[in-house]
């Protein structure tokens, strides 16, 4: 049986997370420019983290999804060190991820975040999170994660308009298999 898709779940996930982690990164920048003095800031950064959790846990789903389901053969570029490369990114997605989460939530503890972002207790953001180690490892973490989506995108574009072998479709809605079993009667 040859599989042409991924499998909805893992299709929904994906895209799905696509959104997100692209709006969290975009938040992210954002927060890491606005001043801690700033009164609206405690709201969006409430935002950010729930976000940053609701991405770790629909990661591990995306990932379970991943490993127990069928999968399409893998797209070829034509390169073989492209080619080599290409599940190592993949795989890095998953690891950048949970560092990102990691260290958020690291510098979340540390700063004393939970009870001023979630609990309302009324006190102010620390002066600056750049006095933390872990925020600062969450900013250099989020270019890289960046640059990985730019050329995820970069990746998936060329395929789809260069090499021309459907590639978008893989990560679509439809009929997943070639000749699907025709059961016993």
């Amino acid at each position: 049986m040859k599989v042409l898709r991924y499998h909805p779940l893992l299709v929904t996930l994906h895209w799905l997370l696509a959104i997100l982690i692209v709006a969290a990164l975009t938040v992210g920048f954002v927060l890491a420019l606005t001043p801690n003095a700033e009164a609206g800031k405690i709201v969006v950064l409430r935002w950010h983290m729930a976000g940053g959790m609701l991405i770790l846990a629909l990661m591990i789903a995306r990932f379970i999804v991943r490993l127990c389901t069928a999968r399409p053969a893998e797209a070829t570029t034509g390169y073989p060190l492209l080619d080599r490369i290409a599940p190592i990114t993949h795989y890095g997605f998953y690891l950048l991820v949970l560092l990102m989460v990691g260290t958020g939530y690291a510098t979340g503890i540390i700063a004393g975040l939970p009870d001023i972002v979630f609990g309302g207790s009324g006190a102010p953001l620390p002066a600056s999170f750049a006095v933390y180690p872990t925020f600062v490892a969450h900013g250099y973490l989020a270019a890289v994660l960046a640059a990985f989506v730019v050329l995820h995108v970069l990746a998936a574009l060329y395929h789809q308009f260069v090499k021309k072998d459907g590639l978008f479709a893989r990560m679509g809605f439809g009929r997943r298999v070639v000749n699907p079993p025709v059961p016993a009667e």
